[in-house]
């Protein structure tokens, strides 16, 4: 067990203070996952980045870390100022990207799959578990009901509304404590005569004609957003969370909502620390489609040629408590970053098969990069301060690269080095067996390429469009271009261009 405090900003106390996990050396760590009605961006990917490197400076620690991130594939409604909204995944539905779809539980998979897919490319820790809304009903209901019971909630001709007035902590973590400025500050405050306040959000929403409903004790309907992240992250990680993640769009109302939930089901603090990554802004402006400068993982790497561990490098390049601008000159300069990584680890795996002679500054080596590693570890402890574990990471490929050769033990060092920067950053090679461009497309049987071509030609002339894209994706995710052409398809490893 490492002696090092792991400190970390505190979004509830509006300070840097160490995480103190219950159990020492065991964090139960919850970070609200993606709404999978369309692909995520990269300003999702900065957020769920956060966690990720969470994740690693905690096992690099030596902890044991339960890690949780929901998917949230029903209740999500997009304008919540407005009396009932419309919920995202039926808006995803009827976007021209929903069309090819049959319903909205094969977008909600077919998304879903797609935001995994992206989370593998950018190498992050995948969650002890990603439950997933739709899957834990029966325990939204159940909480909904208790609410009800003890007086914090209340029914009306249109749903199950939590009483706010109820919980005297409400506003704590947001400082919104004005009920009165919640009606007209709110973003999910939903305009409804039936409340008994206009203030008080929604457990569950009566509604028929949604596109997904379940039977409960008030009728057919669907759950609000906020009540899925209570009931999942208790169902796995128990009544009080060493640790609550998100972005900070979610402080207010999404996690103010939680807590007063939570702490009224069980009388207990909801989470023991808070933590809020700040907004990616794209060449010093909020992402917009309008604008050009909305990218998706795939937009880059299946778009423009990135390098998805480029992409990873320049998301985190930036402290996550201040907000970050993301241009293409970040991600190329990224690239060359990462290259320098890829050929540190070529030219210590070389002096592994082929030493060269004994070197005298073999020991001055060593512990130079022993001593770097224990300042990026020490960097990651102070609040994720990623910029400067980035740049020290740097100088260890610095003395890696201007050793004219390495000798065993050199070698051995570099690539322990490496290994270890990569378990704390992530950004030297991928964790898993997931394919990557730059170094599996050789490898992948062009039979098999075939087979999944005439099996793409199959679903398209079905008009599977949904399997149609998977497959051309999965293809892309291995480097592999499809091009459609009035004689049929043809196929080409991609080039790596920015």
């Amino acid at each position: 067990m490492s002696h090092r405090s792991f400190r970390l900003y505190d979004t509830m106390t509006r300070q840097v203070k160490e995480l103190v996990p219950a159990t020492p050396g065991h964090l139960k760590f919850y970070s609200c996952g993606p709404t999978v009605y369309s692909y995520a961006h990269i300003g999702n990917f900065r957020t769920f980045l956060t966690a990720d490197l969470i994740v690693r400076t905690a096992e690099a620690l030596g902890w044991n870390v339960d890690y949780v991130s929901n998917i949230t594939d029903v209740g999500h409604l997009t304008s919540d100022d407005q009396d009932g909204g419309e919920d995202r995944m039926e808006k995803g539905l009827k976007s021209k990207e929903g069309e090819r779809f049959a319903n909205v539980w094969d977008l909600a998979e077919f998304y879903a799959d797609c935001f995994k897919e992206d989370w593998d490319r950018l190498n992050l820790r995948r969650p002890l578990v990603w439950p997933k809304a739709t899957q834990h009903m029966r325990e939204q209901i159940a909480a909904a009901e208790k609410l009800i019971e003890t007086g914090h909630a209340y029914e009306t001709p249109t749903g199950v509304y939590y009483r706010v007035g109820s919980f005297a902590g409400y506003g704590k973590l947001s400082g919104n404590t004005d009920r009165e400025e919640l009606i007209t500050g709110a973003r999910d405050v939903v305009r409804d005569d039936n409340k008994e306040h206009p203030s008080d959000f929604a457990l569950w929403k009566k509604d028929e004609k949604h596109l997904m409903q379940w039977y409960s004790p008030w009728g057919w309907g669907f759950p609000g957003w906020h009540l899925e992240c209570s009931v999942m992250a208790m169902a796995y990680l128990g009544e009080t969370l060493d640790l609550h993640a998100g972005g900070e769009d979610l402080i207010f109302p999404h996690h103010e909502c939680e807590i007063a939930q939570s702490e009224a089901l069980t009388g207990k603090p909801f989470a023991r620390h808070w933590i809020h990554t700040r907004f990616l802004q794209v060449d010093g402006q909020k992402m917009s489609k309008s604008l050009g400068n909305f990218f998706t993982v795939r937009d880059l790497v299946d778009g423009k040629g990135a390098d998805p561990l480029a992409v990873r490098y320049a998301l985190i390049s930036q402290n996550y408590g201040v907000p970050h601008n993301f241009t293409m000159d970040l991600l190329r300069d990224a690239t060359q970053k990462i290259e320098r990584y890829r050929q540190c680890d070529e030219k210590a795996r070389k002096a592994i098969a082929q030493p060269g002679e004994p070197n005298a500054a073999a020991d001055v080596f060593v512990e130079s990069l022993r001593d770097l590693y224990d300042e990026v570890l020490d960097a990651m402890c102070d609040n994720l301060n990623t910029s400067v574990a980035l740049a020290k990471a740097l100088e260890g490929t610095r003395v890696i690269l201007r050793e004219s050769s390495l000798d065993l033990p050199m070698a051995e060092a570099a690539l322990q080095f490496l290994g270890d920067i990569n378990d704390l950053l992530g950004i030297v090679s991928l964790d898993r067996n997931v394919p990557s461009a730059s170094d599996t497309t050789s490898s992948v049987p062009e039979a098999w390429i075939e087979q999944k071509i005439q099996e793409r030609a199959e679903a398209k002339a079905a008009k599977d469009f949904a399997r149609a894209d998977h497959v051309r994706d999965e293809l892309a995710a291995l480097g592999i271009e499809l091009r459609d052409t009035p004689e049929g398809t043809t196929w080409k490893h991609r080039a790596t261009i920015l």
